[in-house]
Parts: structure tokens; C-alpha cells; sequence
């Protein structure tokens, strides 16, 4: 490691979110403290908060961290996909698999909550709506002749319902825990809904 003099505050940054990264691996958000990445960085406390505003402030950078590799997982399953149907449920499984992969990370996401009076920022409310526009990309020529209000709507109600699975999965409220496993009830929720849909569309 180079002495603490040759470290920029950009390298001090990325040293403090890989560690809490470990940290977050080993022993989930409870487990997460500045003492503890101070530590394992070199540095004290005190130089951590010259670099990020306080601990709330670090973890939603390292939740960041987990949202960017999550969505180039999901955009990455995009690739072999040939219809909006399949691209979904593709879309799905890759989210299943990403967090029973990484368990830890993506539960912090969700299990992390800001300060009374304190607003998620901009930058990473962006993060969260980029992965519901993944969905409506693939939904609206499924719903071509529904508003653009309509698709955002099913777009939600589709991903929130395959977020509720994966939730109850991984974090042992289900009697299952394998991501094929998962798979068969998400799958199942999107083909369903997705007729549903279809049948509903066919009536009007």
C-alpha cells in the first residue's frame, strides 16, 4: 500500500467504498461502521468525513455501486433475447440472479434508510428509474396503444412484483432460496400478468 501522503482524496474514496463493500460481504449493513473502513483504509475517521458528508452519505455511494452492477447485469440479458416477452422474463432472471448472488449488497439497498428530513439525492433516484425505463423499453411495443402513463404503470407493477419474490427469497420468508427456483415463481408472475394484459387489451 503507498504511504497515506501519496493517497488523492479520489483514491481515498475508492479505497473507503471497496472496503465497505467487503464489509457489507462479510456482514451486512449491521455490521457496516466509519471505524471499521477507516481501519481497514489506514486512515482515520476524520479523513473519511473530509471525503464523504457522513455515513449515510458512503453507504448510498456504495448502494450506487450495487445499482451500476445490477443494471449492466440486466442490460447484459438483453443480448440473446429476440421478443419483448422474452426480454422481460430475461430481464427478471437476472435480477434473481444478481441478488442471490450478491445477498448482502442487494439487500442494503433496500434495508438502508435515510435520516429523518433527509431526501434521497437526484443522482441516485436516477439510478433506481433507469432499471423501471429498461422495463418499458421492452414493454411499450407490447402496449403501443396505451399511454405512456399506462406503460409506466405495468412497467412498476411488473418489476415491483418480481422485487417482492427475490425479497422474500433471499431473505429466507420463502421455503426457497435457489435462484432456479426463484425463477419458476418470477417467470411465472410476468407470463401471467403479461396475458393477462394482453387479454385485457384484446377486450377494449
Amino acid at each position: 500500500m503507498a504511504r497515506r501522503s501519496e493517497h488523492s482524496k479520489e483514491q481515498i474514496r475508492e479505497m473507503a467504498l471497496a472496503a465497505a463493500e467487503d464489509i457489507v460481504e462479510a456482514d451486512g449493513l449491521a455490521g457496516l461502521s466509519a471505524r471499521k473502513i477507516a481501519k481497514q483504509i489506514g486512515y482515520t475517521v476524520g479523513t473519511l468525513y473530509l471525503v464523504f458528508r457522513n455515513l449515510d452519505d458512503l453507504v448510498l455511494h456504495v448502494n450506487a455501486r450495487t445499482l451500476d452492477a445490477l443494471f449492466a447485469k440486466i442490460q447484459d440479458s438483453l443480448h440473446k433475447c429476440r421478443t419483448p416477452r422474452t426480454c422481460v422474463l430475461a430481464m427478471g432472471r437476472a435480477y434473481v440472479d444478481f441478488a442471490t448472488e450478491n445477498p448482502k449488497r442487494w439487500n442494503m439497498v433496500f434495508e438502508h434508510q435515510l435520516a429523518e428530513g433527509e431526501e434521497v439525492p437526484y443522482w441516485f433516484a436516477d439510478k433506481v428509474n433507469m432499471m423501471f425505463q429498461l422495463v418499458q423499453l421492452q414493454l411499450t411495443p407490447l402496449l403501443e396503444s396505451q399511454t405512456e402513463k399506462k406503460i409506466d404503470l405495468v412497467s412498476k407493477t411488473i418489476w415491483c412484483g418480481v422485487h417482492g419474490i427475490c425479497s422474500l427469497a433471499v431473505t429466507g420468508k420463502l421455503d426457497i432460496s435457489d435462484a432456479e427456483s426463484i425463477h419458476v415463481l418470477t417467470d411465472s408472475l410476468i407470463n401471467n400478468y403479461l396475458a393477462g394484459m394482453a387479454t385485457t387489451l384484446k377486450g377494449e
